[in-house]
């Protein structure tokens, strides 16, 4: 594992703005999502490798903006200023191209965080997705479904 401790606290603070604590689940922290970015950067496999100039750009990044705008780094700022700065990161069509890469940035980290937060069982609660169950029966998809498709049921 690389990431610098802190580094390590840059992710795990922003992997919370993301996945927060709520009725549904535990932070992402709570699931070790940092522990999954710390591995998928620290891998040495071509994505992964090219994924950590992004991740490890972005980080230093959004500690630097802030440090701009709060003088203290991301992690030891309020929530309500992490998802100010995270609120930003979401606008589409940034003319700022260091804004622009920034975005990028937190599209790929969300994405990372999702894919970790999602494939624990917390995360699976979360979404109500129960996994393979078998069943004693199949009767094929609802009349609602075949239409959306515009499909007819062949199989009887």
């Amino acid at each position: 594992l690389t990431l610098t401790s802190a580094q390590r606290k840059t992710v795990t603070a922003l992997a919370d703005v993301i996945l927060p604590a709520d009725s549904l689940g535990p932070a992402a922290s709570a699931l070790r999502v940092p522990d999954y970015i710390d591995e998928w950067v620290s891998a040495p496999y071509p994505k992964q490798k090219k994924d950590r100039g992004t991740i490890l750009g972005g980080l230093k990044w959004i500690d630097q903006e802030s440090n701009k705008r709060f003088k203290k780094n991301f992690a030891n700022i309020s929530a309500k200023q992490q998802a100010n700065i995270c609120d930003d990161l979401c606008i589409q069509n940034h003319k700022d191209a260091d804004l622009k890469k920034a975005a990028s940035f937190f599209r790929s980290f969300t994405g990372l965080c999702m894919g970790a937060y999602y494939s624990t069982q917390e995360g699976w609660k979360a979404i109500g997705y129960i996994g393979n169950v078998p069943t004693a029966t199949f009767d094929g998809p609802s009349q609602e479904v075949l239409d959306k498709l515009g499909v007819t049921q062949t199989v009887s």
